[in-house]
């Protein structure tokens, strides 16, 4: 009789239904193990039990940095713990004290770590932006003594200086004369790719002389920018995907995406070894100039293999291609709200241009765009709220305890979201939403920041070692473009669409129109 009780449909439910119930209490004290003290959640930002944050994602994934930006906002350290199906969880911080810790007090403990550089190998290989330990620290000791010479500085300045009168200028300047509307983030993506290719590997793939957005005449040039932005956007989507192995299933199916990845990559790879065994070649003859581009100083200083320079400068050329334009296209959509920082702008201008005789090129070298401080307040500024790499993350490579007392678990994600901080009123203070450049001025000088509280540039031994180029890039073009044309908005209530690839970028981009300014 007892067993016959014991056996009945309605017990065996029930010891069901405890030991599931069961199960269920010991995963959810496991899932939890370790983050009590790593977060008060504010309520809409509690995780659910197995699926953790991922409504809250799917919610606002068409708002994704701004989520981010409140939710850290709303927790008392700007930190908290990130919940994601399937066992995967990140820390993400907008809190600078913790951005110094991993990317200086602890650095060697945050690298980047066997999911960053899987996802990007394909693409990146072994290269400087996607290693760690001894293989990161030869790539970076060669790329520091480049990038600190002063030739390269001046190949650069030329690079652009070239393309801007060449290109740039006549293109903006049609456009002002049929008063035709002109999409600044496509012009902006193209002329960045012309440039970053004739810096890295001095070819001009004439990408912005096409009207139409394609390459040069040559099938070189159309392959390898199609290929390369196919390979960079797509690499980027494995970050994105809900379930983070999937993309591993589709590659080793070869369908989908993964698909026309590995086409992609396989039409960058083999264009680039071309070009280095071509830069190989040309160096053994007596009779030709030494090259200042990239692959060739670093053909010329040591003699490292073919794969390795491959990697290197992939990875130079995607950190270059897409950042510039990203930081230039939100500038110029905050300075056509904003006519009285445009305004501070042209005296600076006026003044610097002053200087020099009027038969002087329609460009300025590199003193006197070092003496533009206005300009780069006001371009740094709108990076602070733009940043064109809006989150990076490492990985922990052993238990940790962030200095506003977060614990960080072996294998977790570690992250810090640039975009965040630039919002946060405990950083900036309760302006910390208005594009005000004068924050960063001293007695009209350039007065910089702590990287950790602005780390735009990244920070610590891996801080962007392009810096100084970059701005004489973005300076360069907005002082000849600006020097020449009135800039407007063709629809002045549009709020722009947030857009993260590798880069934040503006959805349908930015439609200008261009006047010639009156003098």
């Amino acid at each position: 009789m007892v067993v016959m009780d014991l056996l009945s449909p309605q017990s065996v439910l029930l010891v069901l239904l405890f030991s599931l119930s069961s199960l269920y209490l010991i995963f959810f004290s496991r899932w939890n193990h370790g983050s009590a003290a790593s977060t008060t959640y504010p309520p809409n930002l509690r995780p659910y039990p197995l699926i953790g944050h991922l409504p809250q994602f799917l919610k606002n994934r068409h708002r994704l940095p701004d989520w981010f930006a409140e939710s850290l906002a709303a927790t008392p350290t700007n930190t908290f713990l990130v919940r994601r199906p399937v066992g995967i969880r990140s820390v993400i911080t907008a809190n600078p004290a913790n951005v110094e810790h991993i990317l200086r007090t602890r650095f060697d403990n945050y690298p980047k770590g066997p999911r960053f550089r899987s996802i990007l190998h394909d693409f990146l290989g072994h290269g400087i932006f996607n290693s760690d330990g001894d293989a990161w620290r030869v790539q970076r000791k060669t790329a520091s003594f480049e990038f600190n010479s002063k030739s390269l500085r001046s190949f650069v300045v030329r690079c652009v200086h070239e393309e801007i009168l060449s290109r740039l200028l006549p293109l903006l300047e049609k456009s002002s004369h049929d008063d035709s509307a002109v999409d600044l983030q496509d012009v902006l993506e193209r002329f960045a790719f012309d440039n970053i290719c004739k810096v890295a590997f001095d070819h001009d793939p004439v990408c912005l002389a096409k009207d139409d957005g394609s390459c040069g005449q040559d099938n070189f040039s159309t392959g390898f920018a199609l290929a390369f932005n196919d390979a960079s956007n797509t690499s980027a989507a494995r970050f994105r995907y809900v379930l983070p192995r999937l993309w591993m299933i589709k590659k080793l199916l070869g369908v989908g995406s993964e698909r026309r990845l590995r086409q992609s990559i396989a039409t960058v790879h083999g264009l680039a070894m071309r070009i280095i065994r071509a830069k190989k070649e040309n160096r053994t003859s007596s009779s030709l100039p030494q090259a200042e581009d990239l692959l060739s100083r670093f053909i010329a200083n040591e003699d490292h293999s073919e794969d390795f320079l491959r990697d290197i400068v992939i990875s130079f050329m995607l950190a270059g291609k897409d950042t510039i334009s990203s930081a230039l296209t939100w500038f110029f959509w905050l300075l056509c709200s904003r006519p009285d920082v445009e305004a501070k702008i042209m005296d600076e201008i006026r003044s610097i241009r002053a200087r020099r005789p009027s038969t002087s090129p329609a460009v300025f070298d590199y003193e006197e765009l070092r003496d533009m401080h206005y300009l780069h307040a006001a371009i740094t500024e709108s990076m602070r709220l733009y940043p064109p790499v809006p989150l990076n993350s490492q990985s922990c490579l052993s238990d940790d305890v962030l200095p506003d007392g977060t614990a960080v678990k072996k294998g977790w994600l570690m992250s810090y979201n640039s975009y965040a901080m630039g919002r946060m009123e405990a950083i900036w203070g309760p302006d910390c939403r208005e594009y005000k450049p004068e924050r960063w001025l001293d007695e009209g000088k350039f007065r910089p920041e702590s990287p950790f509280k602005f780390p735009a540039f990244h920070a610590g031994p891996r801080i962007c070692l392009g810096k100084e180029m970059a701005y004489i890039q973005m300076k360069s073009i907005v002082a000849c473009v600006l020097e020449r044309l009135a800039v407007e908005l063709v629809d002045k209530e549009a709020r722009p669409v947030k857009m993260i690839s590798l880069t934040l970028r503006m959805k349908g981009g930015l439609l200008l129109r261009f006047r010639k300014r009156s003098v």
